[in-house]
Formats: structure tokens, sequence, C-alpha cells
């Protein structure tokens, strides 16, 4: 079952700091240029703790290391002492809500959901779920810093299911019964985040009582949740301490008989957003593929004819992709644009070895007969050689392409919810960056301190 505590956050001292220059977009979404922009925006921006630039003379395996993670401690430690960062005191739930515009549409949404400590599983125990496949390479990064700053700054973003909206109900009201957000602040993409702090146990034991018996997918976040698994184990054997919650008769409560985790590593801080709720959003990742020996775009269409219809386009427009039934694919080469619609019975021949649910899935198509069978791009040559750039805008892609900085670009329709969820709960993953959930979950807003 679902463990979700409440908790004692380090917020921004707003009457220290403005919250529009101290947040930031979640690390792994942060380019160069906007981590140089948020640190040139405040010197207490959170980009110096998530993301914190190298300097040349950072040692990683010696005594008296000074490095990006021991800066990343310093600062915490230091905003801290300053009143930078004030912890609340009383334990909450935070409800969180993110309106936006989707993009290229002038379609607004509002996604709702709340922020508290979820207990941390193994995918073994079947109470969360992972949809795609990460690389050990940002593991490691993100728990050397969670090690050096002994605090989780960012959200995993969770989906769960509850047809009735229960906590949704709770935190948010209806009518004129709902309370006034906290905070109200907008990032740098013109959405509207708002935040309201909930103390009330009993309230707090409503909700969390109401989320016992929810299933919970990773939507964003998956290397971190990892991360936070194997960090908890590692301080369960330290601690000689179960890493299992134990049963509700002998739960084990905190302050105002509200639950806590056994030990501070058991949980990890995420944003839970209900999937039946409107309001959530998810693009496509394109993907742009640069570094091909002899590339020949005669050679490959020919290739893809095995398992492809292909119709030249003259524009590298998307309404074709949009509309076409099935799955299918933009491709944008430096001699022209071509849709490609899978033939079914080809494509299903040569996925056979794949449960249907996977061999129906266009990202998938896309990586196991485009990119590995006729570029010769397998997972591991994609990890290793990094000549895959994964990118949400269509516009960018093709501009590599039509710069010369790239061969090839694949335009792709996005996951649905439900392919996810069908996905997730059969213990399956697709490839990495499968998915594209929009908004981001601003970092900063609150953060887990562990000490």
């Amino acid at each position: 079952m679902a463990r979700i505590y409440p908790f004692r956050a380090l917020r921004y001292n707003t009457n220290r700091v403005k919250m529009e220059d101290v947040v930031t977009q979640p690390y792994d979404k942060i380019s160069p240029a906007m981590q140089q922009h948020y640190y040139e925006t405040s010197p207490y921006n959170l980009i110096r703790i998530i993301l914190g630039k190298h300097q040349p003379d950072d040692t990683f395996d010696v005594p008296d290391q000074h490095n990006v993670y021991t800066r990343a401690a310093e600062y915490l430690n230091n905003w801290r002492k300053e009143v930078i960062l004030v912890e609340e005191d009383k334990p909450a739930l935070y409800g969180y809500s993110q309106t936006y515009t989707v993009p290229h549409t002038a379609e607004v949404r509002e996604r709702r959901g709340f922020i508290a400590l979820g207990h941390l599983y193994d995918y073994e125990e079947q109470v969360v779920y992972r949809h795609e496949q990460t690389f050990p390479k940002h593991k490691s990064d993100r728990l050397a810093l969670f090690k050096a700053t002994r605090a989780y700054c960012e959200q995993i973003y969770m989906l769960y299911s509850d047809p009735a909206f229960t906590a949704e109900k709770l935190i948010f009201g209806q009518g004129a019964s709902a309370p006034q957000a906290d905070l109200s602040i907008t990032d740098e993409y013109g959405v509207v985040h708002r935040v309201w702090k909930l103390t009330d146990p009993h309230l707090i034991n409503l909700i969390t009582t109401a989320m016992a018996d929810k299933k919970l997918i990773i939507a964003d976040g998956h290397h971190r949740y990892e991360t936070s698994v194997a960090y908890a184990k590692e301080r369960s054997a330290q601690l000689k301490l179960p890493l299992n919650q134990p049963l509700d008769e002998d739960e084990k409560l905190g302050p105002g008989s509200l639950p806590a985790p056994p030990f501070p590593e058991a949980a990890m801080m995420m944003t839970f957003v209900n999937m039946e709720a409107p309001g959530i959003t998810i693009l496509p990742t394109h993907r742009v593929v640069h570094g091909l020996q002899n590339f020949s775009t005669e050679a490959f269409l020919s290739r893809a004819e095995e398992f492809f219809n292909i119709e030249p386009l003259v524009t590298a427009d998307l309404e074709p992709l949009n509309v076409a039934h099935g799955t299918a694919f933009l491709v944008v080469t430096r001699d022209g644009n071509h849709l490609l619609t899978a033939k079914p019975e080809a494509v299903a021949k040569a996925l056979a070895d794949l449960p249907h649910r996977q061999a129906q899935l266009d990202v998938v198509q896309l990586h196991k007969l485009l990119l590995d069978q006729i570029l010769g791009l397998s997972q591991e040559t994609i990890t290793k050689l990094g000549n895959v750039h994964f990118i949400r805008e269509a516009s960018e892609a093709i501009g590599l392409v039509h710069s010369g900085q790239a061969e090839i670009a694949f335009l792709i329709k996005p996951v649905t919810l439900d392919q996810l969820k069908d996905v997730s709960f059969a213990r399956e993953v697709m490839p990495q960056k499968s998915t594209d959930f929009y908004p981001k979950l601003l970092s900063g807003l609150a953060i887990y301190a562990l000490d």
C-alpha cells in the first residue's frame, strides 16, 4: 500500500527573497543557458544546490574534497543559518496547482495535486511502477548530491487513480468554499503555480488514509526515485531499521498523531496527481540523430519501406503526422521530408518477441526498427555514443537537420495516458524519454531536509 506522510518543509523566506528569482525547472530540464540565467538572477537561486557549476579544481576521490556537491551542501547550510530557508513549525501537506496553456494551442488547463512525502518501495513490491528506462550516470550524480546535502530539493511526479477525487475535494474545496492559496508565482513559461499549506491533523489523516490503497506510477523523476530507493536501503542497513513500513496497528506516529516514516531516508518528496482529473498533458519527445557515417536518405528509406508506407511531403508541417491513423513518424533529412506510416503485419512480425502492448507503441517501433535495426543504434549504442538528442520542439529538431548539425530527425506523436498505464501496470518499460509531461514541477517550492 502507498504510505503518504506530512513533513516540516524547508521553504524560502519570502521576506528575504522573491520566489520567482529562486525557483527553477527540474535539474534535467536545465540547459547551460538556463543554468547561467539562474545563477545571475539571485545568489540564493536553487540552481546552486541542484545543478551547480563545476570548477577546474573540483576533487571527488580525496580527503577534504571540494566539489560541486560539497558546495551545494555549503549553500544549503548557509541559507538555513541566514534564514533564507526556514523550516515550517508544523508537519504539513501542500496543495499544488499549475495553470498553463497547452503548447502550440490556445487551450488553458489546470493540473492539481499535492506535495507530501511518499514511502520508498522497490518496484517488485508493486506499489510504485515505472514506465521508462534509466541510465546509471544520472543516478550516481543524484546520489552524490543527496548524500552531500542530506536534502531532497525536487519532487517526484507521481500518478494515481481516484475517480472519487477524494484528495482534491479535501484540499481545494468546491465553489465558494475553495481556500485561498498561500503562494502564487509565474514561471518563465507563463505557468502559474499555486501552493496551499495544510496543517490540520484531521485533514491530513483523511488524505493519507485515502491514499493508502493506491498504486503509483512515476510520471517524471525515475532517476531520482531509483536513487532515493538505493539511499534508503543503504541507510536502512546502517541504522538497522527496516525499510518496510509496519502494519496499520503498529504504525509509527509523528507529532500530533500523524504518520511518519520509520527513518528520514525511507521517504522522498513527491507530488501526487490524480490520473482521473483533467489537466494532464503529455507532449511528444522527438529524436534527432547526428554522427552517422555515410548516411544516405535514399538507403534509409529503402530499408524503412519494409515496415512503413512512405509518403513524400513538401514541408515538415506536423498536420499530416497528427491526423495519421496508427503508428506514424515524420522523418526529416537534408534531402526532404517523409511521412512514414506503419505496415501492421510487417511490424508485428518484426516485433513478435515483444509483448503486444509494447509492439503497438510508436516510440518502441521507432527505437526497435528505425534506430536499432536500420541505423544500427541500439539502446546501448545510444547510451555510449550520445548521438541521439531528445527534443521537445519540432522546429528545433528540424533546424538541427537543416543546419547540418544532424543527419535525420524523427518527429513523433505523444504516448497516451492509457498506453502509459497499460505498460506500467504490466511491469514493462518504454525507451528513455518516451513521455514529456507538461508543465514541469517547479523546484524550490518546498525542500525535504533529512536532518
